[in-house]
């Protein structure tokens, strides 16, 4: 399994992330796109350590919500919400292209990622929008229970998916994510290196429920926003390697 992580979260004289720090550990940067984080200069100076560090480029667009970070749901008519992203898109597609760099797949960030993971009328307007932008691009999402139900869908609209597991997650028995507001949403520094391990050696997860589900993941979601966390993801690297 390769490493994906978002990245170009900042704006402005606002910083966020430690971008420099994580880039040598991971495979596959998702890449703010203005409407949740990102700037112009943002995201040049995000392509061009990208571009060091040889990694696969994403779009991470999100709902139009700069204010609550992409965090907040939002009810868009379907032609908006496409809209929407092929302008994201076109922009971090566009400016890859300047430094020679090629755009491979789409992340969804935020509220705009669980609303097409909960509902399958959103997760079909995403594969649209993927699917119908100008060059052919690949749609990332949630390694579930309905795996199966997600490939037949963009099947439809001749869209290759990649899918993603989160180390550092509790899961409930559905495949899904349990809410960062309840109790041990979020596993600690053993609990994630645990996971990994289940999940690279054995193919499974184990849920909220002592369950073991099984997960066919094609990545790893990382988080750097912090020097614990660039050392989390050191000891995942040293995970997947020992395998």
């Amino acid at each position: 399994m390769w490493l994906n992580c978002d990245l170009g979260e900042s704006f402005g004289a606002w910083s966020m992330g430690l971008d420099n720090e994580v880039m040598p550990y991971i495979d596959a940067a998702n890449i703010a796109c203005g409407f949740h984080a990102g700037d112009p200069v943002v995201i040049a100076k995000t392509l061009s350590l990208a571009k060091l560090h040889d990694l696969k480029i994403g779009a991470h667009p999100s709902y139009p919500d700069k204010e609550g970070f992409g965090r907040r749901s939002m009810k868009l008519e379907s032609n908006e919400l496409i809209h929407c992203l092929h302008y994201q898109i076109a922009a971090l597609e566009g400016m890859a292209r300047t430094q020679g760099l090629q755009l491979d797949y789409v992340k969804p960030h935020g509220a705009l990622y669980n609303d097409m993971m909960a509902n399958t009328e959103s997760l079909e307007v995403v594969m649209k929008a993927v699917s119908s932008y100008s060059c052919t691009l690949k749609l990332m999402l949630l390694a579930t229970k309905e795996q199966d139900a997600h490939r037949a869908l963009a099947k439809r609209y001749q869209l290759q998916l990649y899918f993603e597991a989160f180390a550092d997650r509790l899961y409930t028995d559905e495949g899904m994510l349990v809410s960062r507001n309840k109790p041990l949403a979020v596993h600690s520094s053993e609990k994630v290196l645990e996971q990994v391990a289940c999940l690279s050696k054995y193919g499974h997860v184990i849920t909220e429920n002592g369950q073991k589900l099984s997960m066919k993941a094609d990545t790893l979601c990382v988080h750097g926003d912090n020097f614990e966390a660039i050392t989390e993801i050191k000891r995942i690297r040293d995970v997947l390697s020992f395998r």
